[in-house]
This record gives structure tokens, C-alpha cells and sequence, in this order.
């Protein structure tokens, strides 16, 4: 009797009696789902439809996440270019003023920023305000568009006159499609604007490379506040406006602005997450149907469970990859602030080390440059700007494109630090920053040295290692109430001074002449090279865990 009362009969042949036979049904009917069988089912469909729905909205919200993440790294990069574009215009500036225009001196500061990739600027000129003719005195790179259109000179250059404001113009409608800056440096009633050009696509059309970290991309950068046709500046697609899936924003841009609006052009989550909702109803249909013939309900839960914890797992790598992403842009960004290479002097070594802090995604302040004064002069400044982050980051770029025109003027330290503490003291940016400058006279072994609130320098002579003396003046951003001091010293031949940022040697919870002492006794008696001497202090005087950016610069005399 089967569990349905239809009745079985089992027929065994005379030469079979060994073996059972198969069972043969003499009354049968067509099979029905049971009521408990078809609820379960209806049930299973609707959890499965549920589910389905619900991963299609966890699948949503995560893409729309994930844009917008993408969306604020594009805004970070944007927003970085801000404060490059501007400070090689405001040193423009400055230095135009305080040369009354002088042509020469223009060309000779801007040629290294003017010739297209990978310099900033395709063209820069340099505009007198307030006379009747408004004409570029000089010219570097290409011819600036915006010569040929008096009108929108005119209008751009009134806003201009407002001083140590980065302004943006758009020539769009011309048949050379041009994005401008123009800046003019700080007073009551500026002389002249610095003004510099890049070319836009003719089509607007630029697509992002395939080993870009944003290809996985498609944009459009407007002009402003508006969404326009008009107001593209440069776009990936065919056609505007986007449609479908985006995010945008405002980028604040000098006293403009762009509106930068991206969308996907994939799944950025991935194919998985992509077809989750079908591989949802699919597995559930069949869970569901299992659930009616067997009631295995404890699978479909067990089931769920995995998914569940596989997505959680996904979410926890990707926190982890973005945290590592965020890291690497950080220290990119501050060794782009920093000098690609060192220059060669007859008769010196240089070198130089740049530790980023070990935990954390600020970027730092400090940085360093060593200049050719003349044939047998070069000043070294050191300098750290206190805090951290993008504004820590574009404060050191201003400074020390501001310390580069003031040397280019008076290579000496104390006049150097003079104008750098007054061009801060005249409200352009609020910082506290402590710089050193030490002009070396390569042929006659003499350093003089000035020091804005910044540690004195090693001098390592042989089996002998002492910290130079001199008069520690206030830093820059603290207002002084006297001239800053010099101090020359002699060095011995084969000398060696080593100068640094207070990541070096501080620790927390630690007085700092023993961080000065434990550096001294490293130092003395190493017989290593200067490269090695440098790796060696930075390897050993920074620990795993250490919280504050470090720089080192090191000079050896060779005759």
C-alpha cells in the first residue's frame, strides 16, 4: 500500500526466485502537491522573491556607495591641482612686483612650468593692470588666446585686481577652446597679473586610460556651478548630459568652481554583485521547490547565512583596500611636493631622505631644497609646517615656492627668512612653520646659518659630532620684533652637516635633548658614505610606530 492507498503487487516468475522483480502499480493516478507541499512552495517563492529584491537594493545602495567614494578620490585629486596651479602664478606675481615687470625675470621663472606635459601650463604671460592697452609684456610658451579678445581680457582682469585670489576663465566659444588662470600677488593695488593657459580638446572629448586608477570611469568637468552643454570643459562620453547611474559635486577651484559628474561604466563592485538578485531567485526557485518535496528549511537558512557572511567578508577587504589606496596617494602627494632630484655641486655632496609618519593618511608639511646661488655658493633650507593634511601640504608648497623667489632676489639666510616671515605676516596664509636656511661657501669652508625657530644643523668632523651654535629666532607666523640673526662657521675638510625635522629626534613622552644626544652618538665615527649616512639615521632614529613626518638633508665637502 503506498502512503497514497493505491495498492502494489510484486510478481516473482519461476526461474526468477533469486532475484526481486520491479515493482509493477496497478492502480495509479496522476500525482498532486500536497497542501503543505504547495504553502512551502508559495512561501519559498515568496521569501526567494524578497530576498531577490532585497540584494537588488543592497546592490544599488552599494554601487551608489562606492560612486561616491569614487567621486570624493576624484574631488581629493581636483581639488590637489588647486594650490600647484596657484603658487608657481602667486611666485609669479610676487616676483613681478618686486621687479617692476621685468620681462626677463618673468621668462626666466616660469620657463620651467611652460611647455605642456608634464609642466602645468602651456602658455604664460605676464599683464600690466591699470593702463588703457591691455597687452601681455611678455610671453612665455604659446600665444594666449586671450590676447585676441580684449573684451574678456578686460572682464577677467578686473577680477584679477582683487589680490592673492586664483581666478578661472573658460574660452569655450573661441576655435582654440582654452581654460585661463590669472592671479595677481598681494597689496593694496596690484601692478600686474600673471595669467596662464592650457589648451581644451577641440571635441571636449578626453578618455581616462586604461591603467588609470579612475578607468573604471566615465565624467564630465564643467565650468562653474551649472550642468550646461555649454560649460564642458573636457568629458569622456559621446553624449551629454550623462544618463543612467552618476553622482556629482562642486569642487571649490580658486574663486571658481568646476562640477565634476561621474558614472560607472561597469559594475564597480563587480560581476558578482552585479547578477546577485538572478542568482537570488534562481537558487531560491530551486531551494523552493526543494523546501516543498523535502522541507529542508534548515539549507535555505544555512544557505542564507553564507551568503551573508561572504558579503560582510567583501565589505571588510574593501575597507581595507581603500584605507591602502588613501595611504599611497597621501605619500605620492607629498613626494610630488617635494624636489625629483637633487642638483650636482663641484666640491660637495648633497643628499636627502623623506620618512612619511608610519600610521595615518594626512599628508605632512616638511620639506627642502638646495639651490645654486653662484658658481661656489649654495643655500640649503630645511623647514616644517605644523599639522597635517591638505592644508598642512599646500601651505609648504606656498612656502617654499615663496622662499625660492625671495633667494632668487637675496641669498642671504637672514634676509631669506625676513621676507618669507613678512609675506606671512601680511595675512596671505595663517601658518606656523620653523625654516633654516645655511648659505655654503663651498672654496672658503664657511656656513652662515639663520634659523627661524628651527633645530641647529650636526657637524660631523671626523671622530667629532657637535650641533652648530647659533641664534634661534621665532618662527615663521610668529610676529618678531627684531631682525633675524646670522651666525658663520668654519668647517674642517671632509665635513659633514646634517640637517633634519624634528620627526628625527622627538619622541612622545621624552625630553628632547635625549632624541639630540641618541642622534649625535649614532653619527659620530661612522666611516659610511653620505647616502649610506642618511639610511642609516633614518632606519634607526625612526621607529614602526612613529606619528610625525621626517626629512633629512645631508652636505659632505670633497675638497
Amino acid at each position: 500500500m503506498t502512503a497514497s492507498g493505491e495498492a502494489v503487487t510484486y510478481s516473482w516468475g519461476p526461474s526468477e526466485r533469486a532475484e526481486r522483480a520491479a515493482p509493477v502499480v496497478t492502480s495509479a493516478r496522476s500525482w498532486r502537491p500536497s497542501r503543505a507541499a504547495g504553502v512551502a512552495f508559495v512561501m519559498g517563492l515568496l521569501v526567494t522573491g524578497a530576498f531577490a529584491f532585497t540584494s537588488l537594493g543592497v546592490y544599488n545602495r552599494n554601487e551608489d556607495r562606492l560612486l561616491n567614494l569614487r567621486l570624493r578620490e576624484l574631488n581629493l585629486v581636483l581639488a590637489a591641482t588647486a594650490p600647484s596651479t596657484q603658487t608657481p602664478l602667486a611666485s609669479a606675481a610676487e616676483l613681478a612686483n618686486a621687479t617692476g615687470g621685468s620681462p626677463q625675470k618673468f621668462r626666466a621663472f616660469m620657463a620651467p612650468y611652460v611647455g605642456g606635459r608634464p609642466r602645468p601650463f602651456a602658455s604664460a604671460s605676464l599683464w600690466p593692470l591699470g593702463g588703457s592697452h591691455l597687452a601681455p609684456t611678455a610671453v612665455v610658451g604659446a600665444q594666449p588666446v586671450l590676447a585676441s579678445m580684449p573684451d574678456k581680457a578686460r572682464q577677467l582682469f578686473e577680477r584679477a585686481k582683487r589680490p592673492g585670489v586664483l581666478n578661472v576663465t573658460g574660452i569655450l566659444g573661441s576655435a582654440h577652446p582654452s581654460l585661463g588662470f590669472a592671479f595677481s600677488a598681494s597689496g593694496r593695488n596690484p601692478k600686474f597679473a600673471v595669467y596662464a593657459e592650457n589648451p581644451l580638446p577641440a571635441n571636449r572629448r578626453s578618455t581616462l586610460e586604461r591603467n588609470a586608477a579612475f578607468s573604471d570611469l566615465n565624467y564630465a568637468l564643467y565650468l562653474g556651478r551649472s550642468r550646461r552643454t555649454s560649460d564642458v570643459l573636457v568629458t569622456s562620453v559621446r553624449r551629454l548630459p550623462i544618463k543612467g547611474r552618476q553622482a556629482s559635486s562642486v569642487v571649490p577651484f580658486g574663486a571658481s568652481a568646476f562640477t565634476l559628474v561621474v558614472t560607472p561604466k561597469g559594475s564597480l563592485g563587480g560581476a558578482f554583485f552585479k547578477n546577485l538578485p538572478w542568482i537570488v531567485a534562481v537558487v531560491g526557485g530551486l531551494v523552493a521547490l526543494a523546501a516543498a518535496m523535502l522541507t529542508d528549511g534548515l539549507a535555505q537558512r544555512r544557505l542564507r547565512a553564507e551568503q551573508l557572511a561572504g558579503v560582510l567578508d567583501r565589505v571588510a577587504a574593501e575597507n581595507r583596500q581603500m584605507y591602502t589606496e588613501q595611504r599611497s596617494i597621501s605619500e605620492t602627494l607629498q613626494h610630488a611636493l617635494l624636489p625629483d632630484k637633487l642638483p650636482d655641486f663641484t666640491g660637495l655632496q648633497v643628499a636627502a631622505r623623506y620618512v612619511p609618519a608610519a600610521s595615518g593618511v594626512d599628508v605632512g608639511g616638511d620639506w627642502y631644497d638646495i639651490v645654486a646661488v653662484d658658481e661656489r655658493r649654495v643655500l640649503l633650507i630645511i623647514g616644517d609646517v605644523s599639522g597635517h593634511g591638505l592644508r598642512a601640504a599646500t601651505t609648504m608648497a606656498l612656502l617654499r615656492h615663496a622662499t625660492l623667489a625671495y633667494v632668487a632676489q637675496d641669498p642671504a639666510p637672514a634676509t631669506v627668512l625676513a621676507k618669507l616671515s613678512d609675506f606671512v605676516d601680511s595675512g596671505v596664509e595663517e601658518c606656523f612653520a620653523t625654516v633654516l636656511c645655511a648659505l655654503i661657501d663651498v672654496d672658503a669652508h664657511r656656513v652662515t646659518i639663520a634659523s627661524a625657530g628651527h633645530m641647529a644643523p650636526l657637524l660631523l668632523d671626523g671622530e667629532h659630532a657637535d650641533f652648530v651654535e647659533f641664534h634661534v629666532d621665532p618662527p615663521i607666523g610668529v610676529r618678531r620684533k627684531a631682525p633675524y640673526r646670522e651666525v658663520t662657521v668654519s668647517v674642517a675638510r671632509s665635513a659633514t652637516l646634517v640637517a633634519f625635522t624634528d620627526g628625527l629626534v622627538e619622541r612622545r613622552g621624552e625630553v628632547l635633548d635625549v632624541g639630540l644626544a641618541r642622534l649625535r652618538n649614532l653619527a659620530t665615527g661612522q666611516e659610511l658614505t653620505l647616502d649610506d649616512l642618511l639610511v642609516k639615521l633614518a632606519r634607526d632614529l625612526t621607529s614602526e610606530d612613529h606619528h610625525d613626518d621626517t626629512a633629512i638633508v645631508g652636505i659632505k665637502w670633497v675638497s
